[in-house]
């Protein structure tokens, strides 16, 4: 069973690790590693979008997402149970 409900719940397979360890890699600061290349190519095929940045955790992702919408110092209000707050 895969639980996506966050990033730290689910264990990799063995064929994952495999994956993951087989993986052509290079500098992705750069814009030189083929496997997340492809992968942002192929999320914003899928969605429809100009572009797709890969970040490594939904910490991350919700960061990004204050961050492209207020600047230093800014409040942000939100429902006590939404996912950013707990």
């Amino acid at each position: 069973m895969i639980d996506l409900r966050s990033d730290t719940v689910t264990k990799p397979t063995e064929a994952m690790r495999k994956a993951a360890y087989q993986a052509e890699v290079g500098d992705d600061v750069y814009g030189e590693d083929p496997t997340i290349n492809r992968l942002e190519e192929l999320a914003a095929e899928k969605l429809g979008k100009e572009a797709a940045l890969f970040v490594t955790s939904g910490t991350q992702g919700n960061q990004i997402a204050v961050l492209t919408h207020c600047k230093p110092a800014d409040e942000v209000i939100m429902e006590a149970n939404a996912h950013i707050c707990l």
